[in-house]
């Protein structure tokens, strides 16, 4: 009992801090929302869908590919999936550290803009408090960074969702939307679904941070299970975000800024006051965790380098390059939340639907299931000459 506990504690895990990290971006803040999938209007929905089949399908590869032969980094993991051109690993390097900035960045920006918006605070304060609390945490490594985004996982499911439902009927959500269908059919279909490629490549950013935390999946099974855990959960939350945005579209383009935290305006405009607090707290949870397990991912990546080996405390090593990415990220920052994600994220999900989603739901599918089967054929030789 206790150790089919400990292994579905694992499953779960992984898939809640893949949910917390894609969370803060993807539909808590609403950004991400509105500007890959609201504006195709109801096929935006179908977008959204096809996006989390693809991420979790990226991700359930890159997890097998990564546990099964023992990989050490991300590095190896993208030499071995582009192998025999191993060389090509550093299209994601590019692609990872861009993302990276922005990310945090984001993350960063949208916090303290939540922290001005609904409490007064000084921009700059927020901006200095976020930033320290990342990087504080940030340094402890990754059973702490695991537990961290399954918690703000679970409370961040439970209040999304709440909100969502609230917020999609009392913006007559079925209404809207058989509005929409009427009005522009299936004209839009097909930028959405392109939209759901993109969104699920610069998602993709996750990858180093979800597979450094992954041992505790056992084997493929499990790495299948707790993925499929993670797109029911995304999608839910996610097509809920989008029903919901879709609703009060028309309401939040129409107020100065309102575009900029679409869920904070339409919540406010819903007149629940509790509900509006509950959405700030669970936003900022949101931003952080997204910021906190991506830099965790940079960190693993370069803590052991040679170069930093000079370094006897790995504390120290942590701290040193969390620091350095952060402050990077405050810099960029200053370009404004909506424009990192729409130039930004845009550009880089162009990027990662040929290297990395392709690839991975291809090639990586298809070495992964050799891999596999070329392991088991010896040890079922064996037991059959045992008998």
């Amino acid at each position: 009992m206790k150790k089919l506990f400990a292994r579905m504690s694992g499953v779960f895990s992984i898939a809640f801090l893949v949910f917390s990290t894609h969370a803060g971006g993807g539909f808590a803040s609403g950004n991400q929302t509105n500007t890959y999938f609201i504006r195709f209007g109801w096929p935006g929905i179908i977008g959204a869908v096809l996006a989390m089949i693809l991420l979790n399908w990226t991700f359930k590869e890159a997890i097998v590919m990564y546990n099964s032969r023992g990989l050490k980094s991300y590095k190896e993991l993208f030499e071995t999936l582009y192998h025999p051109f191993d060389r090509l690993e550093i299209v994601f390097e590019f692609f990872y550290y861009i993302m990276i900035i922005m990310a945090i960045a984001s993350s960063i920006s949208g916090s303290a803009s939540a922290m001005y918006e609904f409490f007064g605070w000084s921009y700059g304060i927020s901006v200095v408090a976020v930033s320290s609390f990342i990087l504080v945490i940030s340094i402890f490594g990754e059973k702490l960074v695991r537990r961290m985004g399954s918690f703000m996982g679970i409370i961040i499911l439970f209040t999304s969702i709440l909100i969502f439902i609230v917020g999609s009927i009392k913006g007559d959500f079925i209404h809207q939307i058989s509005l929409n269908f009427y009005t522009e059919g299936f004209k839009n279909l097909r930028p959405a679904l392109v939209s759901g490629f993109i969104y699920a490549g610069f998602q993709c950013v996750q990858i180093p941070s979800v597979i450094s935390c992954s041992g505790v999946l056992k084997d493929e099974r499990e790495a299948s299970m707790s993925m499929k855990i993670s797109f029911i959960i995304n999608t839910v939350a996610l097509v809920l975000s989008c029903v919901m945005l879709l609703s009060w579209s028309k309401y939040y383009n129409s107020v100065e800024g309102g575009a900029v935290i679409p869920t904070l305006t339409s919540t406010r405009a819903i007149g629940i006051g509790w509900m509006s607090k509950f959405y700030v707290a669970s936003l900022i949870i949101c931003l952080i965790s997204t910021g906190l397990s991506i830099i965790f991912g940079f960190v693993s990546r370069f803590e052991n380098s040679k170069k930093l080996s000079r370094i006897e405390s790995i504390g120290i090593r942590r701290f040193g390059l969390a620091l350095f990415v952060i402050i990077l990220s405050m810099f960029i920052s200053m370009a404004g939340f909506t424009n990192i994600i729409k130039y930004g994220y845009g550009y880089c999900g162009y990027i990662a639907i040929s290297f990395i989603v392709l690839p991975f739901i291809t090639v990586g599918y298809y070495k992964n299931k050799k891999y596999l089967q070329a392991d088991f054929q010896p040890k079922l030789l064996l037991v059959k000459i045992k008998n």
